[in-house]
């Protein structure tokens, strides 16, 4: 970027836009000029909020009259490829909400059409939690030695736990996820194995299952993967929405066992066990919000400086073969 100020454009007004709202708020020489969304109303309220200017029905419409330099894409999956498409053909730099499109072969479609026309980030923001950069901090210091064997889960009982009107907590804050054929895997396991992937490098998927426990959805709600390191390390990840006991929204455990010492995150503590331990506690809140801040404001630095996105098209991809692997060998 040749100029100073970025200016942004916002194309959703869903749950997740707020994060990402609250996210752009917090970077300097950035302005959000304008949001678009299918249904202005919701489009709105989120501008009134945020003090953005203009408010658009069609998604040409606001790239053309504010020609901004970055479009910021938080609608629907099923419109990420055609909404990345437009973006490109005017010369708009992306950032993509996660996943980048429903299937591996659509993303590779993409990656294809769009190639180097425009910068192309995915705000994959998992691995953006402070918890997770501290650990890959702790790795590259050489605090644990070579990682052994490592896990990341998270148990949620988000589809048991219900609302005064009987809807599981988990759907009516995204009742999307009631419809999805593919659900778990690609909905928030993805998020875990991307951040896997980030503190242990290339992973093999060589096993997964998957369950369905909830009548409320369609797809697989239970998911346990099986994953090996090009150094033989071995590990999983498993997601349950359905875990009887648990609170309702899930929080992560990750165990990495070193050959010095291991890292544990659980109940919003980091702590390195072994030879000079050492605990960092976390807000889960403020965390939460930070994998957005750190996410957001790293596509803002790359901008600036020229340097590649941590998470670009060919990293993403990396972990949607990982996604499609796991559903292949689950049969699904």
């Amino acid at each position: 970027m040749t100029h100073d100020r970025i200016k942004v454009a916002i194309a959703g007004a869903g749950m997740v836009t707020r994060h990402h709202l609250i996210a752009w708020s917090r970077v300097s020489q950035v302005d959000v000029v304008a949001i678009q969304n299918r249904t202005p109303a919701k489009a709105q309220r989120l501008a009134a909020e945020f003090g953005i200017p203009k408010v658009y029905g069609g998604l040409e419409e606001m790239l053309e009259k504010e020609k901004p330099d970055a479009l910021d894409i938080a609608v629907s999956m099923e419109l990420h490829a055609a909404y990345a498409r437009t973006a490109a053909e005017y010369g708009v730099a992306i950032l993509c909400q996660k996943p980048m499109t429903p299937t591996l072969a659509e993303s590779e479609a993409l990656v294809a059409d769009i190639g180097q026309k425009v910068r192309f980030m995915i705000h994959e923001n998992w691995r953006f939690r402070p918890q997770y950069r501290q650990a890959a901090a702790w790795i590259a210091k050489g605090r644990t030695g070579p990682i052994q064997q490592f896990n990341l889960s998270a148990l949620s009982s988000g589809l048991l736990s219900r609302n005064a009107e009987g809807v599981p907590l988990a759907l009516a804050r995204q009742p999307f996820m009631a419809r999805m054929q593919r659900f778990i895997i690609m909905e928030l396991l993805i998020h875990h194995l991307d951040t896997i992937r980030y503190l242990m490098g290339p992973l093999v998927v060589f096993g997964c299952r998957t369950n369905r426990l909830s009548a409320d959805v369609t797809g697989e709600d239970m998911a346990l993967i099986l994953l090996k390191t090009t150094d033989g390390a071995l590990g999983t990840v498993c997601v349950n929405l359905s875990a009887a006991g648990f609170p309702p929204v899930s929080q992560d455990r990750l165990e990495l066992i070193g050959q010095q010492t291991s890292i544990l995150f659980e109940n919003n503590q980091l702590r390195l066990i072994g030879d000079k331990e050492e605990t960092i506690s976390f807000d889960a809140a403020d965390a939460y919000q930070k994998s957005y801040d750190g996410a957001i404001a790293h596509f803002v630095e790359c901008l600036r400086s020229g340097q590649p996105f941590e998470t670009d098209c060919a990293d993403n991809l990396a972990t949607l073969r990982l996604v499609e692997e796991a559903y292949r060998q689950a049969a699904l």
